[in-house]
């Protein structure tokens, strides 16, 4: 390095110590076996590499929800979190998904089923999908995840009708180098290897060589007289497989073309003709192993739209899924050892779960739901993680921009609560965590009823994340245009009722309900901006502390049946009544509920103290909120509303501290002016009023 520019050498150096050591060289297979005998786990079949794959880049067990989050979705050390998830029921789709492929190191089926993906467009599936692939790949560039094939060398020393060009020949399965044993020998290898093995599963390898390599093993024993050993000294050589998408080396990814011209061979290979005039047509050495499933094996495919396909293509699956084999036209079965992994959308799946015909290609998919996000914040970190890895221009995105958008999006994928009590708001709320100690809600329950109404889950259709990402965009680039700084809530909901019926995957149907929703999003950014504007107005923290110290101190008092001395007498006193209720009755909190308030709080005094924390009510969401209402209704009176409400006296010393204070919880400077004369009027009129 020279100061701040990367040399040449350096970027070599990190590039060289990035790649494994072997990864250029050639093994024996004495070698090998001394190897997997040291590491059994070297030989493991492609699920269980995929699982322990999932456990390597770590892992968090969420008690709560009872599923384990895995590190490379929840935090992306890869890609410094560049591509995380968010979201409860995300992270449940991927425990899901793991779980069906660590039950498949194991044997218990999902080994010979098709994980398919299902979800709207836009939630995720494919990126997950993308982000399994690029993980696999760098886990068999480590120790951990290593993986060794085999090549045939020195042939035309044996074979006289040996193409020279063919000398050399890798497995064109990429193959472990154990298949090279015959079953019997092999098997105690594997008992062996077995004994040894850490690991919840059991290794097992009962594969055929494919047919070009088994045509080579039996011309080299037939020379050598059955003599195994001298076959792998002289004709064998171990090499390191790592997984690359690019290259198609252990990762595939398929996808339909053309629907009417669908070709199996796409899937299982096809004739080389380029062969055929050295070796004649029915030579195994004249194949081309160039079929998805076979540069799939020892790895992942991963299938794009999957039912899109042709029913009669999507037969190839059954044998692939069922006996993990491959029929090639014209061509014997070969064995493949792969993790295979479809993904579709709402319509196609409708379609093909209906076709009596598909049941047999039904009955091999264990399907995986991934819905869109249910939480309005977690939606918003999708968006604000959009906006990190975007070069945004310099504007400032407004307190509640993204959080509003996120709300509209859950609102039109949440199911409609049945409960009169549980208006669809609230549920938004209690399902991004917005649930107080007194609240009657039970998301639980919620969930369960949502479960039972939706046609597949709660979650599986709505607004795409995709819909409202494009409008943020432009609505991003009309405020530059506009040559204002910054992005609001209000600019947003403007795009959005705009482009609503021009989104082609919106249905006509749904407009009205959706425009109704947009409406109750606006509200509730009308009382979250108030709420800001109050709280410049008349925010005081010293005076918070003070009158939440009070209150608790009254609090106390009232639990425990005591007196408390007055402030300015002190003489011993009932606790103040008037004075508790004037602080409860601000988060609504009605009579017959004041007990289980105080309880609360006391409760979370308690904790706190146990742990050594000092009483702050700034840490306590609903006590806060409570002492800011107050602290309001007692400053109102000396607040000049003219000034609040009149866009001419910005120059104006009272003004301009609100706006400090504006900027001081997130805004910018303009957004704070936009905010006092859209919230401001607001609070003004009903303060007028009143």
């Amino acid at each position: 390095m020279t100061g701040d520019i990367e040399t040449l050498e350096q970027l070599s150096t990190d590039y060289k110590e990035s790649m494994p050591a072997d990864l250029r060289e050639t093994k024996s297979f004495d070698w090998y076996l001394e190897a997997v005998y040291e590491d059994p786990k070297i030989a493991r079949n492609a699920h269980q590499r995929v699982a322990d794959m999932f456990d390597y880049y770590g892992t968090t067990y969420d008690e709560t929800e009872g599923m384990v989050e895995y590190q490379l979705a929840s935090e992306d050390p890869l890609g410094d979190g560049e591509n995380t998830f968010y979201g409860k029921v995300i992270h449940q789709s991927i425990h899901e998904f793991v779980n069906k492929v660590k039950s498949g190191a194991r044997r218990l089926g999902p080994e010979r089923r098709i994980k398919l993906l299902l979800g709207p467009v836009g939630s995720g599936k494919s990126h997950f999908d993308k982000q399994v692939r690029r993980y696999f790949e760098d886990y068999t560039l480590r120790d951990e995840g290593r993986m060794y094939t085999f090549r045939w060398t020195n042939l035309c020393d044996v074979i006289q009708d040996q193409d020279p060009a063919d000398d050399v020949v890798r497995s064109p399965m990429n193959q472990d180098p154990l298949v090279l044993l015959p079953l019997e020998q092999r098997q105690r290898v594997i008992d062996d290897l077995n004994e040894n093995l850490d690991a919840p599963y059991t290794i097992q390898n009962e594969q055929a060589l494919d047919p070009e390599s088994e045509f080579y093993m039996d011309k080299l024993l037939a020379y050598y007289d059955d003599d195994l050993q001298q076959v792998l000294e002289n004709h064998v050589e171990i090499v390191r497989f790592v997984a690359d998408e690019n290259k198609r080396q252990g990762l595939e990814t398929f996808e339909p073309k053309d629907k009417k011209n669908q070709d199996e061979t796409e899937l299982t290979g096809d004739v080389n003709y380029s062969k055929i005039a050295i070796y004649g047509e029915s030579d195994p050495r004249a194949f081309d192993y160039s079929g998805a499933f076979c540069n799939a094996n020892r790895g992942i495919f991963s299938g794009e739209e999957l039912l899109k396909l042709q029913r009669e293509f999507l037969y190839d699956f059954l044998h692939a899924t069922q006996e993990q084999t491959i029929k090639p036209k014209n061509n014997p079965r070969i064995d493949i050892d792969q993790v295979i992994v479809g993904r579709t959308n709402m319509p196609e799946y409708k379609d093909k779960k209906g076709d009596e015909k598909m049941e047999a290609f039904n009955d091999r998919t264990k399907r995986i739901d991934f819905p869109y996000v249910l939480s309005y914040e977690d939606e918003a970190n999708i968006y604000n993680k959009m906006l990190n890895n975007a070069d945004v221009p310099d504007i400032n995105v407004e307190p509640h921009t993204l959080e509003m958008a996120g709300l509209f999006g859950v609102l039109t994928r949440i199911e409609e609560p049945d409960t009169e009590t549980v208006d669809l708001l609230s549920k938004a709320k209690a399902y991004n965590g917005e649930i107080d100690e007194g609240d009657d809600i039970d998301v639980k329950k919620l969930r369960e009823e949502a479960e039972s109404k939706a046609e597949i889950g709660e979650g599986m259709v709505g607004i795409s994340p995709r819909f409202i990402g494009d409008e943020i965009a432009e609505a991003i680039m009309d405020s530059k245009h506009r040559q204002r700084g910054f992005l609001s809530p209000l600019t947003v909901f403007n795009f959005f009722e705009e482009n609503l019926e021009h989104h082609g995957s919106i249905p006509e149907d749904n407009f009205e309900k959706y425009y109704r929703y947009l409406e109750t999003v606006r509200e509730e950014y009308k009382e979250r901006a108030i709420e800001d504007v109050r709280h410049a107005l008349a925010y005081d923290i010293d005076e918070i502390q003070r009158q939440g110290e009070k209150y608790m101190d009254h609090v106390m008092a009232y639990i425990d049946d005591d007196t408390i001395e007055d402030e300015l007498t002190g003489r011993e006193q009932e606790p103040d009544e008037t004075f508790l209720r004037s602080v409860e009755e601000k988060l609504d909190i009605p009579e017959d509920r004041k007990e289980d308030f105080r309880q609360e709080v006391s409760n979370w005094v308690s904790r706190r103290a146990r742990e050594g924390e000092a009483f702050n009510p700034q840490d306590n969401e609903r006590l806060r909120r409570a002492l800011e209402r107050k602290l309001w209704e007692d400053k109102k009176h000396n607040i000049n509303f003219s000034a609040l409400v009149s866009a001419n006296e910005f120059d104006d010393d009272e003004r301009s501290s609100w706006i400090d204070a504006l900027i001081g919880q997130g805004y910018s400077e303009e957004g704070a002016k936009e905010v006092l004369e859209f919230a401001g009027a607001e609070v003004a009129k009903a303060e007028m009023e009143d």
